[in-house]
């Protein structure tokens, strides 16, 4: 199999953009931008990331019991490209609140859940965590920052 053919072709399926973020080692934030958010079940309620094993970051969710995942605006495109790099300095100058769980919660996300641990998959390259949503928070009225093709897509309201 061609991976980059594969890719490509996962590439049809429109995805929103998250930042995962969890509290590092000594209470520091940590975050990633993925597109590899999905719900699980509503009743309990469960979504899921996965992460790549390659990931600078891997060790810091495994070892932490909690995540958040804050769904980017259409207009947070700088957020989605700062929490892409591989940085340390990720969160200067970001504004940020930290809910019950220590995880930061982004200003502005369209969608906050913030989320529980409950199981983590082995999934090929990948780490699966499926966390349980303990609280959220939502705009209905906003707009997702949506990726297709490889490039920043637009959604219209009503559809």
């Amino acid at each position: 199999m061609d991976p980059i053919q594969y890719r490509q072709a996962l590439g049809c399926f429109a995805t929103g953009i998250t930042v995962i973020s969890a509290p590092g080692p000594g209470g520091t934030p940590i975050g990633l931008t993925a597109n590899s958010f999905n719900s699980v079940s509503i009743d309990p309620p469960l979504v899921l990331f996965s992460l790549n094993r390659r990931s600078y970051s891997l060790q810091a969710f495994l070892a932490s019991e909690t995540f958040a995942v804050n769904i980017l605006r259409d207009d947070q495109q700088e957020l989605c490209h700062r929490f892409a790099q591989a940085s340390e300095d990720k969160w200067s100058n970001v504004g940020y609140d930290i809910w019950d769980t220590g995880c930061p919660i982004l200003h502005d996300a369209l969608a906050k859940f913030e989320c529980r641990i409950r199981h983590t998959y082995e999934g090929g390259d990948h780490i699966i965590f499926v966390g349980e949503v303990m609280r959220f928070e939502y705009d209905p009225n906003g707009r997702p920052l949506v990726h297709w093709h490889g490039k920043y897509q637009s959604m219209e309201p009503g559809g």
